[in-house]
């Protein structure tokens, strides 16, 4: 499927290599949108490697991160060999979790590190860190998921419609003609700086 994803005229690629550690959106464009937007951003404020998957058909396809394998991807491969830890960037929506960023992957230490910069920047929001509070499908467990592949594994982000929403523009932020809504701003810098600040060398405690 990803394979075959790759191939359609409504689906691009896009790679930055920089830095060791590395932020990808493989869902991004009219998927989960504007979740391409801030891991392009966030890579290039912090330095980081950027890898995403953009669709700009009227019905995207979803493919299951499980399924994003480097074996269909030169890019992707390229990515995974440049870089030794890793933030994948979602979007999800379930109403009773309407405020939440859900922080799943296996390295937990860099999800800790993530929720403390983030709290404080976006009070609205409750950032999860703990695994129990992340519905398991939501969780990024999984072995082949990309947020696991690489050698200190990664934190699965997942960021709810009203993180994501410009209600000023009433649309999605950064997508089409709509202008960047503040909070998506605010967890931009806050997601930056947390890059900037974490050590590379840390294992995924």
């Amino acid at each position: 499927m990803f394979e075959q994803l790759l191939t359609q005229d409504d689906v691009t690629e896009e790679l930055a290599l920089r830095s060791s550690f590395g932020v990808m959106a493989y869902h991004g464009g009219s998927l989960e949108k504007t979740t391409d937007a801030i891991a392009r951003e966030t890579a290039a404020l912090a330095g980081a490697s950027y890898y995403g998957v953009v669709q700009t058909a009227e019905e995207p396809t979803h493919i299951a991160s499980t399924e994003v394998a480097a074996s269909h991807s030169e890019a992707l491969a390229t990515f995974l060999e440049h870089i030794n830890v890793v933030v994948t960037i979602h979007g999800y929506g379930r109403e009773h979790l309407f405020h939440s960023v859900l922080l799943g992957g296996r390295n937990r230490a860099l999800a800790r590190h993530i929720a403390a910069h983030s709290r404080f920047v976006l009070p609205r929001f409750t950032f999860h860190d703990q695994l129990d509070e992340i519905p398991r499908e939501l969780a990024g467990q999984h072995k082949r998921n990309p947020v696991n592949l690489p050698p200190n594994k990664g934190v699965q982000i997942e960021l709810p419609p009203t993180l994501r929403w410009n209600r000023a523009e009433w649309g999605w932020s950064d997508h089409g003609e709509i202008g960047r809504a503040p909070q998506v701003d605010a967890f931009i810098g806050s997601l930056a700086a947390a890059i900037r600040t974490w050590p590379l060398a840390t294992p995924p405690a």
